[in-house]
């Protein structure tokens, strides 16, 4: 029987509650006009299960990559998504600043791509700060507790999602896109600038501010571009 280490269990559920709950959040913040999540679920599993699998077949190897160019590769690849979601923010906030009459159309491909490729993104890039901290537990002969710690942090996260899922529906399409555009912007500057020494005031804490300032720009980008709402459209009856 496999003795249980209580720490490296704890640091391993902590790791995957606290890296994967941006993934849900953001699967959920993607989901389409329709309210369908399965193109972003279906894209964070498929990038979750990637790294998963290349970290088992290369853990020693991504032990010994520099943390800056993990680091670095994650930041370059939110921000470029985080452009490429910003587009698709700017045409839902015009859909819904033209008023009822524009009604809503049924998700297409393009919608359906882009829920896919941002459920991917955000699935590898969390689980590769997931898989350096677990891998470190399984270098340090703590193999089976944070695999262990991992699976418990996941079936919680999961279990939390099902439970919250309706009312996170609830939310407007277009707010929801603007928080996630916002949160892909701020991990991606607080990422690079880790990745270039930058020494952030108050550590993780840093990630407010940040979030302050891209949630701002983004939405008075959104205002700027997308034009006044309409009026309603007058009727005589």
């Amino acid at each position: 029987m496999v003795a249980l280490s209580v720490g490296p269990f704890l640091l391993a559920l902590l790791i995957v509650v606290v890296e994967m709950t941006e993934v849900v959040a953001l699967v959920f913040a993607l989901r389409g006009e329709d309210g369908s999540v399965r193109p972003g679920v279906y894209g964070a599993v498929g990038g979750t299960a990637v790294v998963a699998a290349i970290s088992l077949g290369t853990g020693v190897l991504l032990l010994q990559l520099p943390t800056e160019y993990l680091l670095a590769g994650a930041g370059i690849a939110l921000f470029a998504f985080g452009l490429f979601l910003f587009r698709s923010t700017l045409r839902t906030y015009r859909r819904a600043r033209a008023g009822p009459a524009a009604g809503k159309a049924p998700a297409g491909k393009e919608e359906r791509a882009v829920q896919f490729a941002g459920g991917f993104t955000v699935g590898a890039v969390e689980s590769i700060e997931a898989v350096i901290v677990l891998l470190s537990l399984t270098a340090a002969g703590q193999g089976a507790s944070a695999v262990l710690g991992a699976v418990v942090g996941g079936a919680l996260l999961v279990g939390a999602a099902a439970v919250l899922h309706e009312r996170v529906r609830r939310i407007k399409i277009p707010q929801l896109k603007l928080v996630a555009t916002s949160l892909l912007f701020t991990f991606a500057a607080f990422w690079t600038g880790e990745a270039f020494r930058v020494a952030w005031p108050y550590g993780d804490l840093a990630l407010l501010p940040l979030f302050a300032i891209s949630l701002l720009t983004v939405a008075g980008l959104l205002g700027w571009w997308a034009g006044p709402p309409r009026p309603p459209v007058q009727t005589n009856g």
